[in-house]
């Protein structure tokens, strides 16, 4: 690769890098606080379950989708460029978000902030690549990486306080700050790096894996929603979603340099490797959906109290991502990562201890091992994953790998987010015979409804459905991690006792 050097030190590059990265990471999680206050019809949107699952979702689907075409235009037009192009997209679509009057306004504007996202994390990591001497990359990357447990920290807590004294827009403004000091410092400091080989932009593998999650995405979402599974249309449109995803992987497979190459899949220790943290990112982000609607709406706390409780799990993930990497140095990614998958497992389904009255020191307990577990089987297994991959291949190999993690978030939100709202209509059903059927679509809407026509004694009925639906939710998600558990401890167990386990470093890959 050519590169233009930059004059500047590497340390203000670093320093400017970490803005971009940091505001993602707080952008994953600040919206989490706020989806109670969007569901209430009077301080919010009145946004349907389908709806919130919608604004989550869809702006992990398209930086899944787009961040091969985001490093194909740096490329071509030089890293800093489309970085500053993704932070002015990213900035203005979360001003758009912030005043949105619907919730189609807030879907579509989450859905411009993807595609600002995946124009800024891909170009980071190339200017991080060429800025950086070989030797002093992994410790820069791991600086970098450490934006992670800041934002996904301070996001909740933000969200709170500004929940607390403005209007639900105001978890959005977070980002307006951030954006304009990320570009005067890129402008100012960071080089403008670009290839001489550079890569194909795939329009048909971008339009073919956008068009064919949003199809699935959509069958699984409005399936637990206004009619149910028994919809032609419902059933139609998770078939089209497999058949257009099966269309891409076919389209990779035969092209010479693909973008998303399946092939890599042929090591066992990718593709499992893979597997385990795309079922994993489905259940953290399927466990966030749910948990806030129990903090905020059956424990009725205030977006504050809601995110300062997601404080332990945060800290248990700053601090398992180190402690993780260094025992699978020492004892191998099978046992280490195998285990803490397993850990995680078991803290889902402690979830079923949670009810109305639950300890609050019992879930800041399970949430610190949980965050823990988290951190101890990420860090070792993207590492594992990185070193098993030839030199020539690392950077098509994190660039799939990390999609395959925004994949696994946007199908947590479609499948856990609906399993809970189908479950709760089906409990709630039978207690709101001849009621509206807008007070059995959501928690929300039958506690809305039940102050509106004054009958309070639905809001106990309403808790309790949704705790059931919750407990099943976790159930199914610890069965998600099981397998993923199951998989390292096979893929990664050393075949021979002559054979060393795969390599792990301390300082292991980030996001992309």
């Amino acid at each position: 690769m050519s590169v233009l050097q930059s004059p500047a030190r590497p340390g203000r590059v670093l320093a400017v890098l970490v803005l971009p990265a940091l505001l993602t990471w707080i952008d994953s999680t600040v919206l989490g606080v706020a989806l109670e206050r969007l569901a209430d019809p009077v301080q919010g949107l009145g946004a349907s379950p389908g709806q919130l699952q919608w604004a989550i979702g869809i702006y992990a689907l398209l930086f899944a989708t787009a961040l091969f075409a985001a490093g194909a235009l740096g490329d071509r037009c030089g890293h800093r460029t489309m970085m500053m192009i993704g932070l002015v997209v990213f900035g203005g679509s979360s001003a758009w978000a912030a005043w949105a009057g619907d919730p189609v306004a807030l879907i579509l504007a989450r859905a411009a902030m993807g595609l600002g996202g995946a124009l800024i994390m891909p170009t980071s990591m190339a200017i991080l690549g060429s800025t950086f001497a070989p030797e002093r990359r992994a410790g820069a990357i791991a600086i970098w990486s450490s934006a992670a447990g800041v934002g996904v920290a301070a996001g909740p807590v933000l969200g709170g306080l500004l929940l607390s004294h403005f209007w639900w827009g105001s978890v959005f403004l977070i980002n307006l700050p951030l954006v304009a000091i990320a570009l005067l410092g890129a402008a100012l400091v960071l080089p403008n790096p670009r290839s001489v080989q550079r890569r194909r932009l795939d329009p048909l593998g971008l339009g073919l894996s956008t068009l064919g999650l949003l199809g699935l995405s959509y069958g699984l979402i409005e399936g637990g929603h206004a009619g149910g599974w028994s919809r032609w249309q419902v059933w139609a449109s998770i078939a089209a979603g497999l058949v257009l995803i099966a269309a891409f992987l076919y389209s990779e497979a035969r092209e010479h340099d693909p973008s998303f190459d399946p092939r890599l899949f042929r090591n066992r220790h990718f593709a499992a490797g893979n597997l385990a943290l795309g079922a994993l990112f489905l259940t953290i982000t399927g466990q966030a959906f749910y948990q806030t609607f129990y903090l905020q709406g059956a424990r009725g706390f205030s977006p504050l109290h809601a995110g300062l409780l997601t404080l332990p799990g945060a800290t248990g993930v700053v601090l398992g991502s180190p402690l993780g990497a260094r025992l699978a140095a020492r004892f191998g990614i099978a046992r280490v990562s195998g285990t803490a998958l397993a850990a995680f497992t078991l803290c889902l389904v402690l979830n079923l201890t949670f009810t109305t009255d639950t300890s609050l020191l019992w879930f800041a307990i399970v949430g610190a091992t949980a965050g823990l577990a988290i951190g101890a089987a990420v860090a070792p297994t993207t590492a594992g994953v990185v070193a098993t991959l030839p030199m020539d291949r690392i950077g098509a190999g994190s660039a799939v790998s990390n999609a395959i993690r925004q994949v696994g978030s946007v199908l947590g939100v479609a499948v856990i987010g609906t399993l809970v709202s189908s479950t709760y209509q089906h409990r709630i059903a039978s207690s709101l015979v001849g009621l509206p059927d807008e007070a059995r679509e959501s928690a929300e809407a039958t506690r809305h409804f039940a102050a509106a026509s004054g009958r309070p004694q639905l809001v106990p009925l309403a808790n309790d459905a949704f705790i059931h639906a919750m407990h099943t939710a976790a159930l199914v998600a610890a069965g998600f991690t099981l397998v993923g558990a199951v998989v390292l401890m096979v893929a990664f167990r050393p075949r021979r006792k002559s054979e060393a386990p795969v390599p792990v470093s301390v300082g292991a890959p980030g996001r992309s």
